[in-house]
């Protein structure tokens, strides 16, 4: 499972944008650090569900109408605060959670109304702008710290005849998620000695941040953005990143709305269609929430998963399938399964991600949208349905 992490100052809105995107109870408050251990909870990704080529929808647990919602993991850890990669704050502890992390959601108070330590202020006082930096430059200083702490190891490998720095990166930063592949990109950009004894402070800086930017992409969620002044969005918008605009309260708002059967809402939608029986205070209430997602189509929340995971990680949905004619499985379910895998991804790939077993036995697979097979070196596309055929099937 893709897992995403919730990076930002405290106060930011982490832990409301955690909440609404998970619906898991967490706390949420007005005040710095009111999250000191990480919340692990399961989200989604959003995408349009192939049973919309059908005349009927699916039976998926995980399909609303054509809605198809893929599993990921969502992590919400303490906020980040300058000097967090000295241990400022709960820095240390912060950053060693994002270890695993595929891909990072810096949720930034948009407002302008919390200073950089995550502390209220008047709405407009504080530049949002700050807020993106800092978490960039904390996360490359963080592991420019590790890389120089471990570095006398690549030393030593030097020495040997058949050292290949490829190689040593990659042990090196293996446990921060970098893979050879991604390892040896970064080094194609890097201008360095060929000599590990000879790299400087400023050598290692660089490949530190050139990693991050690899196996840590950053999507910047403009939150709080119902209520932030105008100048301060139209900053972050003209911003060279991906930003998001969003309110992770208004969605929370719904998502509690919609399960109390007052509005009709579904993550991602862009509208909402207000029930009867409200009161005149809540219409009010969703009335404006609704004028706020009319500006910025929708709340953000589910965009800001959607682009950390389409966009930013490059990220498909297959759907395996045992029967090519009726798009199910053994017991009949049609379309039980999604599976995101990176673009690029073959029937292989499938077929390992579904079971290892079924991945050493893989065969052939079958396209089942056109019913004809297709060969292992296919490349799969958004939404593509395939029967794999396995000796372990």
């Amino acid at each position: 499972m893709l897992s995403i992490a919730l990076a930002g100052k405290p106060n930011a809105g982490k832990s409301t944008f955690y909440t609404a995107a998970t619906m898991a109870d967490v706390d949420v408050a007005n005040y710095p650090f009111t999250t000191i251990d990480a919340n692990r909870g399961v989200s989604y990704a959003r995408t349009d569900c192939p049973c919309l080529e059908r005349d009927e929808r699916c039976n998926a647990d995980n399909c609303e109408d054509g809605k198809r919602y893929v599993p990921i993991e969502l992590l919400d850890v303490a906020g980040l605060v300058p000097g967090a990669h000295e241990g400022k704050g709960l820095g240390n502890q912060f950053l060693d959670e994002l270890t695993n992390a595929d891909v990072i959601i810096n949720v930034v108070d948009a407002s302008g109304g919390t200073n950089e330590k995550g502390e209220p202020v008047d709405i407009g006082e504080h530049d949002p702008l700050e807020d993106i930096d800092f978490v960039e430059e904390e996360m490359d200083l963080w592991l420019a710290d590790i890389v120089e702490r471990n570095w006398e190891s690549v030393e030593r490998k030097s020495r040997s005849p058949d050292f290949d720095i490829d190689d040593a990166l990659a042990d090196m930063l293996s446990g921060f998620g970098a893979s050879p592949k991604q390892i040896a990109t970064v080094l194609r950009e890097l201008n360095y000695p060929e000599d590990p004894i000879q790299w400087e402070d400023g050598h290692r800086e660089e490949l530190a941040r050139l990693v991050r930017e690899r196996t840590k992409p950053i999507v910047v969620a403009a939150n709080k953005i119902d209520v932030a002044p105008a100048e301060n969005v139209e900053k972050l918008l003209d911003l060279d990143k991906p930003v998001i605009p969003t309110t992770a309260e208004g969605e929370l708002a719904l998502r509690r709305a919609a399960d109390n059967g007052l509005v009709e809402y579904d993550p991602g939608d862009e509208t909402i269609a207000i029930g009867d029986d409200v009161s005149d205070a809540q219409r009010e209430a969703l009335e404006g929430l609704a004028e706020t997602m009319a500006e910025w189509n929708g709340t953000g929340v589910q965009a800001a998963l959607n682009f950390a995971v389409y966009d930013l990680l490059d990220h498909l949905t297959a759907y395996p399938v045992e029967d090519a004619s009726k798009w199910s499985d053994g017991s009949g379910n049609i379309l039980p399964d999604a599976f995101l895998l990176p673009d690029g991804s073959t029937p292989v790939d499938l077929a390992y991600a579904v079971h290892s077993d079924i991945g050493d036995g893989y065969l052939h697979a079958v396209d089942a949208k056109s019913g004809r097979d297709v060969g292992e070196e296919y490349e799969l596309e958004e939404g593509d349905v395939v029967k794999i055929v396995s000796t372990a099937s």
